[in-house]
C-alpha cells in the first residue's frame, strides 16, 4: 500500500458548526491572492512594513524560493485588502441574515465567577492597546474567500507519514483563510490564516498488517498525553464505518468536531468552556490554597473539607457542535489529498507567517507559520517528533510491549542474581570483621586495628543495607513486571482513558440551565460593580467602606442565588468572619494569650511528669 493510499484509508471526517464561514482550502489558491510583506523588528507600526511582492504576482513556487529573513526581519502574507464600501456593506447585510441561524446558547460569562469576569474585562481592554487584526478584516476576507471559484467543492489536506519507534504516524494538515473566533463567536482571537492538524498512529502486527491504535488532535494549549485517544475508546472517540468499494470491506474513520471560528479539534460534539489561565496570578493562587488547606485540614475548620481556589483565568466558549458542513469519506463534501513527499519547498523553505502580522505581544492575533515551523521560525515538535508530541515516546506498540517487558524482566533477573551473590559476600565479610573486633577490642596495643575494623564495619553495614533495599525493590519490580507480562499475554488492556491527566469534556446540559436573567447578570455584573465603586469614591461619604462592603455582599448573594449555592456562600462568610474575629482577638489580647499559653504548657508538663512518677 502506498503512502497516499494509507492516508486515504484512515483520513478523518471533520464536522463544523452552523455559522462557520471558512473551510479547508488550497494553499496554492490562497497564495495567488496574497501579497508578500517584510516587517523589520525596529519598526513600531505595520504601516511602515514594506511590500515585497504584490497581490497577483506571487505563487506557491515563488514562496518556496524565498530565503529565510535576516535577523530582525519577518516575512508575512496579506490576504485581506481594502474593498469598496458598497460591496462590503452588501456582504455584511447578507452575513447578518445568515448569522441568525447560529445560536450561542448560554452566555459565556454566566458560566464562570466574578474573578474570571474581572480578568476578562481587563483582557478586553488590552485589545485597545495591543496589536490586533482590524474589525472589518474578517468580513473582508470572508467576502474575498466566498468569491473564489470551487471554494465549496475542493477541500485539500496535506498529508505526511512518519515512521518512528515502531509507530507509523499519519499526519493530516488542513489550511483555512481566516480564524474569526473573536469577531464572530466571542472567542479569544482573530487572525489571518489557520493551520490545523490531526494525527493517527498505526502499528504493524506479526502478519504485517497495519492497525490503528491512537488518534491525536491539535487543540489550543493541550499537549502530550491529553492530545490523544485510543482507537477503541468508544466513550471518548467517534468512529464512522465506511464501506470501501476497492477492498470490499468496512473502513473506520475518526470524527473531528471543529470549533466554530477557531477550528480547534475536539473528540466529542458540544460546547467547551476554554479558560486561559494567567501565569502571573499563580503565586497568589498557591498562597491562598496553602492558607485554605491549613484552615480546613490542619485546623479542621469548615467541616474539615479541603478547598482550593482555581486558577485565575479568562473564560471563552468553543462551539464544536458538528451540526453543519461535514468533510470526509462518504460525506457531502470530500477530501482532495496532497502528499507532502518529498516535502515541497513552500513547507521547508518558507519560515514566515501565512497572514497578517499586527504585532500582538501575546501572539494571539498574529497569523501562524506553516506546518513545519512555529511563529519564531523554530521547527514544530509535531514535525520533528510526532511520537513525542502526543506523549507516545514512552508507549511502545502492543506487539513491541511484550518484547520490551520480557527484556526488562531478564535484566531484573540478572541483576537480582548479582545482588544475591554480592549480599552473601558482604554479609560473610561483615561477620568476619565483627568476630575479629570482638576478639581484640580489649587489647590496648591493637586499638588502631580496632578503629580500622569499626570503620570498615560501618561502611560495610551501610553498603549491605543499600544492597538489601535494592534487592527488595528489585523483587517487587520483578513481580509487577511478571504480572503485567502475564496480563498482556492473556489479552488484557489498560483502561482506554487511563493516560489522560486533564480530560476535556463538553459542557453538560445540566450545567447550561441558567435562565436568561442569569446570563444578563453575568454580562453586566463586573461593569456595574466597577461603576458602583467609582460612584462611592465620587460621593466621598463617611460610610464609603460600609456601603462598599454591602455592595460586594449584595453582588455575592445575587450570584449565589443564580448558581443555587447560597448555603455555601453563607458558610464561607461565616468561616471568614470567624477567622477575622480570631485574628482581632489575638491582636488585642496578645500578651494575656501568650502568658496563658505558657501557663497551660507548664501545668501540662507538671501533670505528665508527676503521672510518670506514680507509674
Amino acid at each position: 500500500m502506498t503512502d497516499l493510499e494509507l492516508l486515504r484509508r484512515y483520513e478523518p471526517i471533520v464536522r463544523y458548526t452552523n455559522g462557520e464561514r471558512f473551510f479547508p482550502m488550497s494553499v496554492e489558491a490562497y497564495v495567488r491572492r496574497c501579497s508578500l510583506w517584510v516587517h523589520r523588528g525596529q519598526q513600531r507600526s505595520t504601516a511602515r512594513d514594506k511590500q515585497s511582492v504584490a497581490e497577483g504576482k506571487l505563487d506557491i513556487e515563488q514562496l518556496g524560493a524565498i530565503p529565510p529573513a535576516p535577523s530582525g526581519e519577518l516575512h508575512y502574507l496579506r490576504f485581506a485588502h481594502d474593498l469598496r464600501l458598497t460591496e462590503l456593506q452588501q456582504y455584511v447585510q447578507q452575513d447578518l441574515i445568515e448569522r441568525k441561524t447560529f445560536r450561542k446558547g448560554q452566555g459565556r460569562l454566566a458560566r464562570v465567577g466574578y474573578v474570571s469576569r474581572l480578568i476578562d474585562a481587563f483582557f478586553s481592554l488590552t485589545l485597545l492597546t495591543r496589536g490586533r487584526v482590524p474589525g472589518a478584516t474578517a468580513n473582508s476576507v470572508a467576502l474575498k474567500y466566498s468569491q473564489m471559484p470551487s471554494v465549496d467543492k475542493k477541500h485539500p489536506y496535506y498529508g505526511k507519514i512518519f515512521r518512528q519507534n515502531g509507530w507509523v504516524a499519519l499526519q493530516y494538515w488542513y489550511f483555512f483563510a481566516y480564524n474569526d473566533w473573536r469577531s464572530r463567536f466571542d472567542g479569544v482571537n482573530d487572525h489571518e490564516a489557520d493551520w490545523e492538524m490531526v494525527m493517527i498512529y498505526l502499528y504493524e502486527q506479526a502478519d504485517g498488517n497495519l492497525v490503528p491504535r491512537w488518534v491525536a488532535y491539535a487543540s489550543h494549549d493541550h499537549h502530550g498525553d491529553d492530545l490523544r485517544r485510543r482507537w477503541d475508546d468508544k466513550d471518548n472517540l467517534d468512529l464512522v464505518a465506511v464501506r470501501s468499494s476497492e477492498i470490499s470491506s468496512v473502513e473506520y474513520h475518526p470524527v473531528v468536531y471543529a470549533g466554530a471560528g477557531s477550528h480547534a479539534s475536539y473528540f466529542k460534539p458540544g460546547e467547551y468552556v476554554t479558560e486561559f489561565a494567567l501565569p502571573m496570578a499563580k503565586p497568589f493562587v498557591r498562597a491562598v490554597n496553602l492558607i485554605a488547606n491549613f484552615w480546613s485540614i490542619t485546623l479542621r475548620q469548615g467541616r474539615g473539607q479541603p478547598w482550593a481556589l482555581p486558577d485565575i483565568s479568562i473564560p471563552f466558549v468553543d462551539y464544536a457542535r458538528g451540526d453543519e458542513v461535514s468533510i470526509g469519506p462518504d460525506q457531502a463534501r470530500t477530501w482532495s489529498p496532497v502528499l507532502l513527499d518529498p516535502v515541497p519547498m513552500w513547507v521547508k523553505q518558507y519560515r514566515g507567517l501565512w497572514g497578517l502580522f499586527p504585532r500582538d505581544p501575546i501572539a494571539g492575533e498574529n497569523a501562524p507559520a506553516g506546518p513545519m515551523y512555529n511563529r519564531d521560525g523554530s521547527v514544530r515538535s509535531s514535525w520533528y517528533d510526532p511520537i513525542g508530541w502526543a506523549g507516545l515516546d514512552k508507549v511502545p506498540p502492543p506487539t513491541l510491549a511484550l518484547q520490551l517487558l520480557g527484556e526488562n524482566l531478564d535484566n531484573l533477573n540478572q541483576r537480582y542474581a548479582e545482588l544475591s551473590q554480592t549480599v552473601a559476600q558482604k554479609s560473610d565479610e561483615l561477620q568476619k570483621k565483627g568476630v575479629e573486633v570482638a576478639a581484640i577490642q580489649l587489647q590496648a596495643h591493637l586499638a588502631k586495628r580496632v578503629a580500622q575494623l569499626n570503620n570498615d564495619i560501618e561502611h560495610l553495614s551501610t553498603d549491605l543495607k543499600n544492597l538489601r533495599r535494592e534487592q527488595s525493590e528489585n523483587e517487587a519490580m520483578r513481580e509487577a513486571l511478571l504480572l503485567r507480562l502475564t496480563s498482556l499475554k492473556a489479552g488484557a488492556e489498560d483502561k482506554a482513558d487511563a493516560h489522560l491527566q486533564h480530560k476535556v469534556d463538553p459542557v453538560s446540559p445540566r450545567e447550561m440551565r441558567l435562565n436568561k436573567l442569569a446570563e444578563v447578570w453575568g454580562a453586566v455584573s463586573i461593569g456595574l460593580l466597577m461603576i458602583g465603586f467609582v460612584v462611592l469614591l465620587i460621593l466621598r461619604s463617611p460610610q464609603t467602606v460600609v456601603w462598599g462592603g454591602l455592595m460586594i455582599v449584595s453582588f455575592l448573594i445575587i450570584e449565589a442565588i443564580f448558581r443555587r449555592s447560597l448555603t455555601n456562600l453563607v458558610t464561607s462568610i461565616t468561616v471568614l468572619l470567624a477567622a477575622v474575629s480570631a485574628l482581632l482577638l489575638i491582636y488585642n489580647f496578645f500578651l494575656p494569650i501568650l502568658l496563658g499559653g505558657v501557663l497551660l504548657a507548664g501545668l501540662f508538663l507538671l501533670w505528665e511528669n508527676l503521672r510518670e512518677l506514680r507509674t
